[in-house]
């Protein structure tokens, strides 16, 4: 008699791409980047300060719940990702891949960058999942892209971008170009999130490379 195969075929999606919100302007950005990287067939870690969710209930009418669990829940049926592709951790969920570097990860953006956790990660402090993240992708050579979102800056923030270029760090600043002659906040949205991507080495369709 014939055996019948009960596997379950489990999706593998590629390398995961860790995305932490911090308490700076421009959330958009960092949802849009999540947005993209679950369409691009990705893992996605994602973590959300205190200060983040503030911040936007503030400049939006999205409610993401604090419970990672129920966050992930969320992302996922916002953003059609697949079982098990979006994975939520708190702020102090120290078991969690991206708080060391044995964990299977590829890479860190922190999207928008506050410039409390620009200080944080340009010392090593450590004092929660996002700086110890960050701290991880600099020891271990991984990408780690920060975006912050201030003006104007001082000369702390100047010397701390400069101190994590010197590091390995990516500074990458949400100041969108208009030689595109965007015609929405979305197309503005779309052009930092296509640079974040291209650093990545994502491929995407948001915007056209220059020369193309």
């Amino acid at each position: 008699m014939a055996v019948r195969d009960e596997t379950v075929s489990v999706k593998r999606y590629r390398a995961p791409i860790a995305v932490a919100i911090t308490g700076a302007s421009g959330v958009q950005y960092g949802l849009r980047l999540i947005e993209c990287l679950i369409a691009a067939e990705h893992e996605v870690y994602v973590m959300v300060s205190k200060a983040a969710h503030r911040v936007i209930a503030v400049e939006t009418e999205i409610e993401l719940p604090a419970q990672p669990d129920r966050l992930a829940r969320d992302l996922t049926a916002r953003f059609g990702a697949g079982e098990g592709q979006v994975r939520c951790f708190g702020r102090e969920d120290w078991m969690a891949p991206v708080a060391s570097g044995s964990g299977d990860w590829q890479a860190l953006v922190v999207c928008p960058c506050s410039t409390g956790t620009l200080s944080a990660v340009a010392c090593g402090a450590s004092n929660n999942l996002i700086e110890r993240a960050a701290d991880v992708a600099l020891k271990e050579r991984r990408k780690l892209i920060l975006v912050p979102r201030e003006t104007p800056l001082s000369a702390v923030h100047l010397d701390n971008m400069l101190k994590l270029t010197h590091m390995g760090g990516v500074i990458l600043p949400a100041a969108p170009g208009f030689y595109h002659r965007p015609a929405s906040v979305q197309a503005m949205i779309d052009f930092v999130v296509a640079r974040i991507l291209n650093q990545l080495g994502v491929p995407q369709t948001l915007m056209p490379r220059w020369g193309d």
